[in-house]
């Protein structure tokens, strides 16, 4: 044997030992030295399909889904006959990353390998699902249970789009079949809580949801989402102890955290939640909301010695606001636009309330809120073209009245200023700032002395401040 022949031979050898010490050490459940080892084999043979194929098993494991459907899809590809598994599991990762229109595609192959199976119709209808497209997800359904009504994955799969749909007590039909043909499948109790929890039938949720914890005592999301539910049962103590139980099991959860954070603020406990968030942000600088929630807790507290940092938390906010702007929907910006507000960065505050109207025109909060902002920052005619927007979509909304009566008193015009004040008391006679904008009008209607306090006020450079209707903040 000539020494490139024994080289090759030693070189199938080491690989064949990596890829046994890979499976060794994916039973027990180590998937980074599993991956190590199984790379190492590939390095000296990649052109392995069934190693590509262990290689996506260990990285799904470690939910490493990304990666995993790359590793699948090298298998695919490598294979000497087109595998509908290895395609149908590109397609369940790519799901599981956030790609459902990518996963059609590999779903929709591994269907045509295999037309026997409803597995792979099962994923494209979680994959049409989380694309919206719930007629197609529902006729496909049809479609399948012709095929084998018996598929428990079928039921719960379409279970995903009636949920999305608000159509609770189908996805309770739905996921009960599921359970019924299938006692075991993974997570169908706690699902079930879930669909039973959004009809308001939250005790038989609870019940559900301990069910799934006494086949499963440690799934992290089934205690999250029991504790989840507990507060919303008004039980605080019990919740605290599920999010508790999940940090013993991982200490590192982010989640975690800031649900523990999220019970303490609703307690009063402000000292707790700052804690509790800042270990979020430590975990995780990138936890969705986070900066904006420890930000809210510090101006909150109103603490001279907390505004430093929470402008800081809030400048690097924005500025993941410009660099990932599909991560902030509307209601995020509105958020951070306030907290911008009582931060006094007004310039940004305003800037970033008019990319919140820019994404949800028609809402009139956030038309009052870029009102304040306005007003605050001194451009009068911007605040009230604002404070009217929101009118003109709710007729009824006392705090824009209000401002348009402050706008026109310091304009001047004391009769439009009157007949906002009128308006707003017409709706709610009991509003402390009304009263305190009537005794100002009184004060005026008597001259003299009252219009040289408006004067004054008039004069009175950052006026809105403590006057202008603030917003209150919304927990993100």
């Amino acid at each position: 044997m000539g020494p490139g022949r024994r080289g090759r031979v030693n070189d199938w050898l080491d690989a064949e030992h990596h890829v046994e010490r890979a499976h060794e050490l994916f039973d027990a459940g180590r998937w980074d030295e599993a991956e190590s080892e199984l790379r190492r084999a590939l390095s000296l043979n990649p052109y392995q399909a069934e190693w590509h194929f262990n290689l996506g098993l260990t990285l799904e494991a470690a939910g490493r889904s990304v990666d995993a459907a790359s590793a699948f899809k090298d298998a695919f590809e490598l294979s000497a006959d087109p595998d509908s598994h290895a395609a149908m599991l590109v397609g369940v990762n790519l799901i599981r990353a956030g790609k459902p229109g990518d996963a059609l595609d590999w779903l929709e192959k591994a269907e045509k390998l295999d037309p026997g199976s409803t597995e792979a119709q099962a994923r494209r209808i979680e994959a049409l699902s989380q694309l919206g497209r719930h007629e197609d997800a529902e006729e496909l359904f049809y479609v399948a249970i012709q095929v084998d009504a018996e598929n428990p994955e079928l039921y719960a799969a379409m279970s995903d789009s009636l949920m999305d749909r608000g159509q609770h007590d189908k996805a309770v039909w739905c996921l009960r079949e599921a359970a019924r043909l299938d006692p075991e499948l993974p997570r169908v109790q706690a699902r079930l809580a879930e669909a039973y929890a959004a009809t308001g039938r939250l005790e038989r949720a609870r019940q559900l949801y301990l069910r799934e914890l006494r086949m499963d005592p440690g799934d992290v999301d089934t205690l999250l989402d029991l504790g989840s539910l507990l507060v919303d049962m008004h039980r605080p103590q019990e919740a605290a102890e599920k999010f508790r139980r999940v940090l013993e099991i991982e200490p590192d959860h982010a989640e975690a955290h800031s649900l523990l954070g999220d019970l303490a603020e609703s307690q009063g406990d402000l000292g707790e939640a700052l804690v509790q968030f800042d270990v979020v942000l430590r975990l995780d600088p990138e936890y969705p909301g986070a900066r904006r929630r420890l930000a809210g807790l510090l101006l909150g507290r109103g603490r001279e010695e907390d505004l430093p940092r929470a402008r800081d938390l809030l400048r690097l906010e924005l500025r993941a606001s410009r660099l990932r702007p599909d991560e902030f929907d509307a209601r995020a910006l509105d958020e951070l636009g306030l907290l911008l507000l009582d931060a006094g960065i007004m310039h940004e505050a305003v800037r970033t309330l008019r990319a919140c109207l820019a994404l949800q025109g028609e809402n009139y909060q956030a038309h009052h809120h870029l009102s304040v902002a306005l007003l605050e920052a001194g451009d009068v005619k911007g605040g009230v073209e604002h404070a009217r927007r929101a009118l003109s979509l709710q007729p009824r909304f006392v705090p824009a009245m209000h401002n348009l009566a402050l706008a026109h008193l310091r304009l001047g015009q004391w009769l439009r200023a009157r007949y906002w004040v009128r308006q707003a008391s017409r709706i709610d006679p009991d509003d402390a700032s009304l009263r305190r904008l009537r005794l100002m009008l009184k004060l005026k209607s008597l001259g003299g002395v009252g219009l040289f306090a408006l004067r004054a006020a008039a004069r009175g450079g950052r006026w809105g401040l403590g006057v202008v209707t603030r917003p209150p903040r919304s927990p993100a």
